[in-house]
């Protein structure tokens, strides 16, 4: 199996991604892996070369602040753009982008291509939760406005991803919402309701913001407008609650002494809620797989990201999608 990453992306672009992608090389032999760049820039990042890591050189780069659309369109040979391509013509089985949000969603609908049946990707990051499992939530950001239908979409997909990789064999799918009750939201979410009813999926109901963390479901279903805003809520709230423990904890020498103690615990703690364990969340919805990784990816998250498209890939992740689609369970 073969992924290319935008070696470019990111907001410590080129290093983090080449650190990342070098370690990943090293520890699974089964990929092969395309940094896709600036080859100079590339190059002197790179002690030494593993057989399974090579180099496209581009000679473009998609900026944090380039418009998506204009950016695609016009820099054709942007390490983000010529990734996507490998992707499209076969030449990659997935790509991997810590770059700008909405020119890889863009990249993916243009250039990768959507998958057929699917009307909306979805960007799908894992949400750590207090039980260990994690809840998989989509939309968070990808797409601002949804359709019922789209929600529908995207707890099938959901769905299948926690089961093909991630090993849960029925995997809880809650529908985000003010209320538990089935009546309560807005008209996006009374619509919807009845619909995941309908699908071959363990649907259990509306789920309310404060019983994510708490693990009331495995994949959690919501627009991206509202999704966006759950999950920068959610880090900022333990960003927040971080800082205070580690003031507190730095006050005076008897508190100093209490976490010399709890150091261990709360090292874990945090290990459990960082996105670098998760590495990328996937672009679900796509003909090819597309792995997005947070903007601030550190080495260790890159890392992670090829860990997480390894096992999509060896799970068929993107085929079992598409027969999804294509059994008569297509929702439109």
């Amino acid at each position: 199996m073969l992924i290319a990453i935008d070696a470019m992306g990111g907001d410590h672009a080129p290093q983090s991604n080449v650190e990342g992608a070098l370690a990943a090389a090293k520890e699974w032999k089964d990929i092969e892996i395309v940094l896709v760049g600036d080859q100079v820039q590339i190059e002197a990042l790179l002690p030494e070369r593993p057989s399974n890591l090579t180099i496209r050189h581009t000679s473009e780069v998609i900026g944090g602040e380039d418009e998506p659309v204009k950016a695609v369109r016009r820099k054709k040979d942007s390490s983000m753009v010529v990734a996507g391509r490998m992707v499209r013509e076969g030449e990659a089985d997935a790509m991997i982008s810590a770059g700008n949000t909405g020119a890889l969603m863009t990249t993916g609908l243009l250039v990768v291509g959507r998958m057929e049946g699917i009307e909306r990707p979805a960007l799908a990051p894992i949400i750590p939760t207090v039980d260990g499992r994690g809840v998989l939530a989509l939309d968070l950001g990808a797409n601002m406005d949804a359709k019922p239908e789209h929600l529908a979409q995207y707890a099938l997909m959901g769905s299948v991803y926690r089961q093909q990789v991630h090993g849960i064999e029925r995997p809880r799918v809650g529908l985000l919402n003010v209320g538990t009750e089935a009546i309560k939201g807005n008209e996006l979410t009374k619509a919807a309701y009845p619909l995941l009813q309908e699908l071959p999926i363990h649907f259990v109901g509306n789920v309310e913001a404060h019983g994510v963390l708490a693990g009331a479901c495995d994949v959690l279903v919501c627009d991206g407008f509202a999704g966006n805003i759950l999950l920068k809520s959610l880090e900022g709230t333990a960003g927040a609650l971080f800082s205070i423990l580690k003031e507190k904890f730095t006050s005076s020498l008897k508190n100093k002494l209490a976490a010399a103690v709890l150091m261990p615990e709360l090292r874990g703690l945090k290990s459990m809620m960082d996105y670098k364990e998760h590495g990328g969340a996937p672009l679900l919805g796509l003909s090819g797989l597309v792995v997005k990784g947070h903007g601030s990816s550190d080495a260790d998250a890159i890392k992670n990201a090829f860990r997480q498209a390894r096992i999509a890939l060896r799970s068929q992740l993107i085929q079992n999608i598409s027969k999804e689609f294509s059994s008569g369970e297509r929702v439109n």
